[in-house]
């Protein structure tokens, strides 16, 4: 047996694809989703850390050169920043320049903020730490001893005002400027800081698992009507229902296609059994004529031997016509109790042979109801018991119920048992172990055939194994 991850049902393999299917693509909108956020987190901070730098640059400009060292102690900050003047410009050994989107966002967050022309810088930095990551921007704070910075640019097409091309910046300054540098720790992006986010994507997650099975459950229906009905014709060919011509242009041709084929079988079926009957029925008269005159014949022993053979014609016609009836049986189905119709068997049994009442019994519920043809199952029951008493001098009858909708009939017997290579042959028509012929010992070798045909039927089947002492005949039914 081949072990396989998969579920056996069509319906739950295609569940299971289109899930993970599905659910590779949740993860992948997660993941885009996720860098996503990153990057309006990174872009929310680095305007943040701008607009703080920028009020911290107004406040410190704003004040006398003489007084800006003790305005930087008293200056307010958040958790982790640092404020620092020099006179030299900022150190870049241990920095690396900002990426250009990270830098026209900040530049354009601490102009857009607002800086009165008298304050303009005469530089800006902007530049990183690594390890741990922070922002380091570095103001040149403008000198009433010196030259005036020049006039703001004019905003641009997006409302941004950035620093002219032609102002000065680092390394080019004259001497004397005072730098303000600001530095910040980075703070690690937090994408999943939204709480509506986590539910949002395990509801949306839930609600396409539902619907997926839904779907699949709907596609798949057809496909379970077809293994239904297909099961209806191999129980019953002659009365199992057509299926419904409707639904899908690919299901209406299924069904079409079935049923013509169920056509096809239950006429193949009739016309044979109206053959086998027909048969059957025309040799009752000339073997009713063949009697007559045989009673005429003046040798006594050849009469007798020319009306046993008579009679054994007669049983085997009589068993045809048996079999074809219970291939074309129109019994209807009705709720018995198996139980009742057991013990029933056994008691007849007892009363045709009276020397084998011992050995008859049942063992089982006192009663267990199920939907069947009660005359069909009780002719097939009774040639299992009349089998296993002909042949094994005995039937032990034991009803169980090993399976929920399940019913198991185990008939014992004590006879010789069967060749491992006839378990199965002693149930194909006319065919019988004992090959004499002998109505006392033998039959028409149609008794297994119409049990398994009845049994079939009602969705079980029998089988024969031995056993240590003899014979045992199982049969399964649903209930």
């Amino acid at each position: 047996m081949t072990f396989s991850i998969l579920p056996r049902s069509l319906a739950g393999r295609t569940a299971i694809i289109l899930l993970i299917g599905f659910a590779l693509i949740q993860l992948l909108g997660l993941v885009i989703h996720t860098f996503n956020e990153i990057n309006l987190a990174k872009i929310e901070e680095q305007r943040e850390v701008a607009t703080q730098d920028v009020i911290i640059y107004r406040h410190i400009a704003f004040t006398a050169p003489q007084d800006r060292a003790a305005m930087v102690a008293a200056e307010p900050r958040s958790h982790g920043t640092t404020v620092a003047l020099s006179d030299a410009p900022p150190a870049v050994a241990d920095t690396a320049e900002l990426a250009l989107p990270a830098r026209q966002i900040m530049r354009g967050a601490i102009f857009a903020f607002g800086i009165p022309p008298q304050i303009h810088p005469y530089g800006l930095e902007l530049r990183m730490l690594t390890a741990p990551a922070r922002y380091v921007v570095s103001f040149a704070l403008p000198d009433p001893s010196l030259a005036p910075p020049p006039p703001p640019p004019p905003p641009d097409q997006f409302g941004m005002q950035l620093m002219p091309p032609n102002r000065p910046f680092f390394g080019r300054l004259p001497p004397g400027v005072e730098w303000l540098t600001i530095i910040t720790p980075a703070e690690r992006p937090a994408p999943w800081r939204s709480p509506g986010f986590a539910t949002a994507f395990i509801v949306m997650t839930a609600l396409g698992a539902v619907m997926i099975v839904w779907a699949v459950r709907e596609l798949t229906a057809p496909v379970r009507t077809l293994a239904d009905a297909a099961e209806r014709l191999g129980r019953d060919v002659i009365n199992a229902p057509n299926l419904p011509e409707r639904g899908p242009t690919e299901i209406v041709t299924a069904a079409l296609a079935f049923n013509t084929m169920a056509s096809r079988i239950r006429r193949f079926v009739q016309d044979r059994t109206f053959l086998l009957t027909a048969i059957g029925h025309d040799l009752r008269t000339p073997i009713t004529r063949l009697k007559l005159r045989a009673e005429y014949m003046e040798d006594d022993e050849q009469r007798m031997k020319m009306l046993a053979d008579l009679d054994e014609m007669e049983s085997m016609v009589a068993a045809t016509l048996a079999f074809g009836r219970d291939i074309a049986t129109s019994e209807a189905v009705v709720r018995m109790d198996l139980a009742a119709l057991l013990r029933t068997i056994l008691d007849e049994a007892a009363d045709g042979d009276p020397e084998h009442a011992q050995k008859l019994s049942f063992a089982g519920p006192e009663h267990l109801t199920m939907q069947a043809r009660p005359l069909s199952l009780k002719r097939a029951l009774t040639n299992l018991v009349g089998n296993a008493l002909k042949y094994g001098d005995a039937a032990r009858v034991r009803l169980t119920s090993p399976q929920p909708k399940l019913v198991q009939i185990d008939i014992d017997d004590d006879g010789p048992g069967i060749a491992p290579a006839d378990v199965e042959c002693v149930f194909e028509p006319f065919r019988r172990l004992e090959t004499s012929r002998n109505r006392e010992t033998g039959g028409s070798g149609l008794g297994l055939s119409i049990a398994r045909n009845i049994i079939r039927a009602h969705g079980g089947d029998i089988c024969l194994n031995n056993r240590a002492g003899g014979l045992r005949a199982t049969v399964t039914l649903p209930i």
